[in-house]
């Protein structure tokens, strides 16, 4: 093949960039949503339309499934495992939120650091110690789905996991009697998750974006361990087994303990997406882990590009801002402009679908492929070409 790869100078310096343009882009959204909103002489034309097409709340929510996409990304991306489960650690790390930072057992008075009352019962415990409690307990349950799993290929581990994703929220969903003991307070859920402790309720306006810049720090930390990850020799190893299994186990791979670790690592950044999620929503609701978030999710790593974290969370945000509010925005513009009462928002999945099958047969490398990928996807239109040229030759 005639076609080099990107050499890593050049990959780093294109990572700086999209570091630089990252940086830029959300201190661009706080200042928007702190300062720009809370100004009197903002004209209501500027602020309707920032809060019909962008609410602070949608944009939080965003940042969440930014977070749970590069996480799946380890998996699908770099590892190249089909997971159709992955809500299950969403799942898990939005109930450690809920054990830990709730009045739930109520029975017990455990605080560390909390930011509630001393006397209020229950267990609370500061939510930065929950973020690696949940991600923690996410990666244990991610090693444990995968040993018995991960010796399986292809469709029969999309298979698996697509039931250890389903398993897993239904025992959420019916755990008000799990063994006799409740786990998870069945539909009703577990509501009034405790605040993040932020230091500094006293500042006045600069209060508002506090969970804005919390959002934005933790997806920059995933996605910071998504590139070194890459760049090291684990990442090599995942790449060598998305590329060709067995010559990566002939040139000493160690394949299931280095499947398990981007299993591991991809379900610790499920339990930070849970965490941060349940404080968003400021609760727990097994209703919400549904086997469509785990599509949903497959499908912005798709979209963006397998492999190419910056390529994922472009489609993670675009997915997601066009689910959560973009899709029933354009719809109250258009039923205002045309006199009309269609339901968009009904359309969702039907966009998704046309959406992912125009991808497939005209870009299935995403919008922002990863380099590697591209090349494997298009090693035969390259070889054509060569063949054509030499013909003509």
């Amino acid at each position: 093949m005639s076609t080099a790869l990107v050499k890593p100078q050049n990959v780093t310096r294109s990572n700086r960039k999209w570091i630089i343009g990252y940086s830029i882009a959300g201190a661009f959204l706080y200042f928007v949503y702190q300062f720009l909103l809370n100004w009197e002489g903002l004209p209501l034309g500027i602020y309707d339309a920032i809060n019909r097409w962008m609410p602070p709340a949608a944009v939080n929510e965003s940042l969440v499934y930014v977070i749970m996409a590069l996480g799946l990304n380890i998996v699908v991306g770099y590892a190249g495992l089909l997971d159709l489960g992955y809500v299950a650690f969403w799942a898990i790390g939005g109930y450690c939120a809920g054990w830990f930072m709730s009045e739930f057992f109520y029975f017990l008075k455990i605080h560390f650091f909390g930011a509630v009352p001393a006397e209020a019962p229950g267990i609370h415990i500061n939510f930065w110690l929950v973020l690696i409690i949940g991600g923690f307990v996410c990666a244990f349950f991610g090693a444990l789905i995968g040993a018995p799993t991960l010796r399986l290929k292809s469709d029969y581990l999309a298979l698996v996991t697509l039931g250890f994703g389903e398993i897993i929220p239904q025992i959420f969903f019916n755990g008000e009697n799990f063994f006799g003991f409740n786990i998870s307070n069945g539909t009703k859920g577990i509501v009034q998750v405790d605040p993040i402790p932020v230091g500094f309720k006293d500042l006045g306006p600069f209060d508002f974006g506090w969970k804005l810049l919390i959002f934005l720090f933790l997806a920059a930390v995933m996605v910071f361990i998504s590139l070194r990850l890459r760049r090291g020799r684990l990442g090599r190893a995942w790449l060598a087994i998305r590329e060709d299994e067995l010559a990566a186990s002939m040139m000493g791979v160690p394949l299931m303990r280095t499947k398990l670790l981007s299993y591991a690592v991809g379900a610790f950044a499920g339990g930070l997406g849970g965490v941060a999620f349940a404080t968003h929503v400021n609760g727990v609701y097994a209703e919400r882990f549904n086997f469509a978030i785990s599509i949903f999710l497959l499908a912005m790593v798709v979209l963006g590009g397998m492999g190419n974290v910056w390529g994922v969370i472009l489609g993670a945000f675009v997915l997601s801002w066009v689910n959560g509010n973009g899709l029933s925005a354009f719809g109250a513009l258009y039923n205002e402009r045309f006199g009309t009462e269609i339901d968009f928002a009904s359309f969702t999945f039907l966009l998704f679908g046309l959406v992912l099958i125009l991808m497939m047969l005209f870009r299935r490398e995403g919008l922002l492929p990863e380099s590697r990928l591209k090349l494997v996807l298009h090693e035969g239109d390259i070889d054509e070409r060569e063949a054509s040229g030499k013909k003509a030759r």
